[in-house]
């Protein structure tokens, strides 16, 4: 399976999701005009890497902001590591925040209470 790089634009994430490794980053803001439209190569990338493998997944979200229709596709993809999970998955969530930024690390704890995901939570220093 390839890997799947979308480079940061200035209202995109950068997307790196690594088959062999198991390692998948999203890095940046998420403002796009239409979420849905740029996260569907993310989402179909996903579905296939999480039923076509059992490396363990270590997903580190390095997100500085996102909107409300980017949270949707964001609940979408936890949605579909949370049945990873519960199908046996082995899978770390990194959620790294900036240590000023309450804003982030609140929305990482509220998706931790909804999720059935172990999360850990990186502070970076601001």
């Amino acid at each position: 399976m390839e890997n799947l790089v979308i480079e940061k634009a200035k209202a995109t994430p950068r997307i790196a999701f690594d088959a062999t490794t198991g390692v998948l980053e999203m890095e940046g803001d998420s403002y796009p005009e239409n979420a849905m439209h740029f996260y569907q190569p993310v989402l179909e990338w996903l579905s296939r890497f999480l039923s076509s493998s059992s490396t363990p997944v270590t997903f580190n979200f390095r997100l500085d902001y996102f909107n409300t229709s980017s949270s949707k596709c964001i609940i979408t993809i936890l949605e579909m590591v949370e049945n990873a999970v519960k199908s046996g998955r082995t899978v770390t969530m990194n959620w790294h925040y900036y240590e000023d930024d309450d804003d982030m690390k609140e929305h990482g704890e509220e998706f931790a209470e909804d999720f059935s995901i172990p999360f850990k939570f990186v502070a970076i220093p601001s």
